[in-house]
């Protein structure tokens, strides 16, 4: 789940008023800190306390008030919990790979993130079923992996403290949030690469189409791409704003600059602000109305 839609993803889960509180203020600061111009291992030391802040404060709010019915517990280990749990994770990932970079030597740099890479590569694959799972949005297991009375036979055991507690810790809430974690990290990485060398991360990427051309207009691209963010659709919503423009700009060939601003003219227009996406819907809807007369 992405920051941007926190907020309205708690409320349609009817989530307590502290909870809220809580995850909205979390929300808040760790999209101010990814933003900020601090190194990455600064980002990272801070994204840490942050985050353990966090996850203390509803650990403290579960002990005290748990949860009203099964399906709250649930909502709470796979959608809320997560959140805080995965930056924690991402963010340890970033200050180890910060800490162990070699400091002479490009070569030996992109040698040593190819490595992490790989590594990740064998952590999905190991856990394939359960990522498919989870891609899919299956719900038919979660009483088992999301519940703190079902499977309890961890199939996550973290190579270093990532907090886990039994009473605050289902079979599978560590793995979810370690899945979104290298997501993450996965772009972090191929960022770094591309700063130490740049088309040296070009070996871990899909081959694309190279002539593929936006020819609509740049606002309507933005607008686009903003309803992605939102509704989390790329990469289970952990995905940030800079890293999905970019892919855009990429796979289109296009630059597209200050598309915040461009956001910021979409939300002063007049209803319906988002006229592209009405008329995708209203285009396809005709079509396949034509198609049903057939």
């Amino acid at each position: 789940m992405k920051l941007a839609q926190q907020r309205h993803y708690l409320l349609s889960l009817n989530t307590h008023p502290m909870i809220e509180n809580i995850m909205s203020t979390f929300s808040e600061n760790i999209d101010s800190l990814i933003h900020s111009g601090d190194s990455d291992l600064k980002k990272a030391e801070s994204g840490i306390q942050l985050s353990v802040k966090t996850l203390t404060k509803l650990q403290k709010h579960v002990d005290k008030k748990d949860f009203e019915d099964p399906q709250s517990e649930i909502d709470f280990f796979r959608n809320i919990k997560p959140l805080p749990m995965s930056y924690h994770i991402y963010f340890s990932q970033v200050r180890h790979c910060e800490i162990k970079l070699p400091k002479i030597g490009n070569s030996n740099k992109v040698r040593f993130l190819e490595k992490e890479m790989k590594k990740i590569n064998q952590f999905f694959s190991e856990n394939n079923s359960f990522v498919s799972y989870m891609e899919q949005g299956h719900t038919y297991l979660d009483h088992m992996f999301f519940s703190r009375h079902g499977k309890r036979d961890f199939s996550f055991n973290p190579n270093i403290f990532y907090y886990q507690y039994p009473e605050f810790s289902t079979s599978h809430d560590l793995l979810w949030s370690q899945v979104q974690a290298l997501y993450r990290y996965i772009h972090y990485i191929r960022e770094k690469l591309e700063r130490i060398e740049p088309g040296s991360s070009s070996n871990f990427r899909e081959r694309k189409p190279n002539l593929l051309i936006w020819s609509g207009t740049k606002t309507n691209l933005v607008e686009m791409i903003y309803s992605f963010y939102f509704n989390g659709d790329i990469n289970h919503g952990t995905v940030d704003l800079k890293t999905l423009f970019a892919a855009f700009e990429d796979f289109f060939n296009i630059k597209i600059d200050n598309f915040y601003k461009t956001y910021g003219e979409i939300k002063s227009r007049k209803d319906p602000r988002t006229k592209y996406l009405h008329s995708l819907a209203a285009i396809m809807d005709a079509k396949m109305r034509e198609d049903d007369k057939k």
